[in-house]
């Protein structure tokens, strides 16, 4: 782990992407290239800087910057494609845009029209954003980085965060702050802005590569064209929060579909039948044979609700009222709950499929198991089943935040 403040990487230009066609297939170019080292990468813990400069270079990470600023808004079904495609090569990988994406739609809701010019203009020229809104050491979840007037009345910022996934790779670092009246507020913070820190301090077992470590904030100076309202896009029916968790439920899906791809592979080329089964080769077991049926219906389900969920959040972004909002986060908490389930019961399958062979530590599949573990804990699934059975029982409408 290293501690360093970090001068912001070189952006390149992103090429224009003009339909989900054309996205899903880059996609799909780049997925192959990540995958051929996705196990060494991970078992080495080495950073992907030049596979993230690839995907920036790409023109994904600017497909969802609205077409009046000169990108290609596409749709939010060709977003989770291009989301689970890259996670089944490498689920760390595609978590890094899951906040630049965020930030970009928060921006899309709530900013000004200067905002909007300057900070789309900056993504289409390969710039990225990273995040730094969650903080620990706390039991409540109540921010207390503040935005501030200095004696000379300049805006400045101090806190600490954690979990602040893609920080280390981004030039611009979206930062939920408190302000003097007490409302968040979404501060763009330049990453090689004076008093900022990043610390690469993140060592958990799954994602290990997604940067999600701390943010130092010690008294930045920060520009009012870089302020972006936050609380007010809740306080309003946005689609602000199932957009969020439409990709998180896309990342699951595709590290489902990854180790899916990786049991197939290893029970055709590796795996022995059991001894009662009475065949020659594993891919003949019945028993083993229905298992990847079962568990290929519920990948295909997954699937499917998914792409329900981004006709959802379509809707919800173009005609955004109470009943759209609902509608599009009760969709989208659908879906994540059948990902998260499929995910680690694909992580889990390829071992029980394949057999002890599987686990030997220079193959690394575990990697699918574990990124599935970490990443479904961002946002319990539990209460999304609460939501979701509050809305067709009682007609309760799911709460407004992020995370629902």
């Amino acid at each position: 782990m290293t501690r360093a403040t970090l001068s912001s990487p070189q952006a390149n230009r992103a090429g224009l992407i003009i339909s989900d066609q054309q996205a899903i297939a880059a996609a799909h170019i780049l997925a192959r290239r990540f995958e051929q080292q996705a196990a060494k990468r991970d078992k080495e813990r080495l950073l992907p800087w030049q596979e993230l400069d690839e995907f920036t270079k790409s023109g994904l990470w600017a497909i969802t910057v609205p077409a009046d600023y000169g990108g290609s808004e596409l749709s939010s079904d060709a977003l989770t494609q291009v989301m689970a495609i890259i996670a089944a090569a490498d689920g760390s990988i595609a978590q890094i845009p899951q906040n630049h994406f965020y930030a970009l739609e928060v921006l899309r809701v709530g900013g000004s029209e200067a905002q909007k010019r300057f900070f789309y203009s900056e993504v289409i020229r390969g710039k990225r954003l990273g995040n730094a809104l969650a903080e620990i050491g706390h039991k409540d979840y109540k921010r207390r980085t503040r935005l501030y007037r200095d004696a000379s009345h300049q805006w400045r910022v101090n806190g600490q965060k954690f979990y602040c996934t893609g920080a280390l790779y981004a030039h611009w670092i979206p930062t939920l702050v408190v302000d003097e009246a007490g409302r968040q507020q979404l501060v763009f913070i330049p990453k090689s802005a004076h008093g900022v820190t990043i610390t690469d301090d993140w060592d958990g077992f799954g994602q290990r590569l997604t940067g999600s470590g701390s943010v130092q904030l010690e008294n930045v100076l920060v520009d009012p064209l870089w302020v972006v309202p936050f609380t007010d896009s809740f306080e309003r029916p946005t689609a602000i929060g199932p957009f969020a968790q439409l990709m998180h439920a896309a990342i699951d899906l595709g590290i489902a579909q990854g180790a899916f791809a990786a049991t197939l592979a290893f029970v055709k080329q590796h795996a022995r039948p059991w001894i009662d089964a009475g065949v020659e080769q594993a891919n003949e077991d019945p028993l083993l044979i229905e298992r990847v049926g079962n568990l290929s219906v519920r990948l295909k389900a997954a699937k499917s609700l998914l792409k329900r969920a981004a006709g959802s959040v379509a809707i919800a972004q173009k005609t955004p009222d109470d009943d759209s909002v609902a509608q599009a986060s009760i969709d989208v908490a659908e879906a994540k709950v059948l990902t998260t389930e499929v995910s680690l019961l694909a992580g889990s399958q390829l071992f029980e499929l394949s057999g002890t062979g599987a686990t030997l530590d220079n193959r690394q599949l575990d990697r699918f198991w574990r990124n599935a573990r970490t990443h479904t804990l961002h946002d319990p699934a539990r209460w999304k089943l609460h939501a979701i059975g509050n809305f067709y029982l009682n007609d309760q409408r799911p709460p407004r935040h992020g995370a629902i």
